[in-house]
């Protein structure tokens, strides 16, 4: 019950950051930034829609390691995809860590009836926010997006939920 309560007051408080910066004409976010399977990504706000908490999900058999199942979020049924492990750099989680974990839904005009499940989500970020950017790394997914570096040296990737979500990989949960 904890973590639903932290997630509204994050939720509420990123809209009302949000609305802040328009009205004062400061540079409005352009990503959520996330971490998952020790790694930072940006993930287009235009993208992206709505977060909540881990509520658990009905298993579906024979699917991919990284397809967890299938969850009721607010009345849709989402597959639910574990980005680290999807991406490769993650393993298994048990009840007690999934706990920590948030779930994004992607923008409802993606029209794809999924989630990615995320260790933790980091606000948002604006273009300012960065020093620097770099081209994707090499021979990486065509759902990468640039490298962001902020002011302390951190890289973030950009994630394009909408390439990514269309691409064999991701559409192909059968084991």
């Amino acid at each position: 019950m904890a973590n639903r309560e932290a997630l509204r007051d994050l939720q509420s408080r990123l809209a009302g950051r949000l609305q802040a910066a328009r009205n004062e004409g400061i540079s409005v976010a352009a990503w959520l930034a996330v971490q998952t399977g020790g790694r930072d990504y940006l993930l287009p706000l235009n993208q992206a829609g709505e977060i909540f908490p881990w509520a658990g999900v009905q298993p579906v058999p024979y699917t991919q390691t990284w397809f967890l199942g299938i969850a009721n979020l607010r009345g849709a049924l989402m597959g639910v995809v574990d980005l680290a492990q999807l991406l490769g750099h993650g393993s298994a989680r048990n009840e007690q860590e999934l706990m920590d974990c948030s779930l994004l839904a992607f923008n409802p005009a993606l029209e794809v009836n999924a989630a990615l499940l995320a260790d933790r989500l980091l606000g948002l970020r604006a273009a300012d926010a960065f020093s620097r950017t770099e081209p994707a790394p090499e021979r990486s997914p065509s759902f990468f997006g640039a490298v962001h570096i902020d002011a302390s040296g951190r890289r973030w990737q950009e994630l394009k939920l909408q390439h990514l979500s269309q691409t064999a990989k991701f559409l192909s949960i059968r084991a």
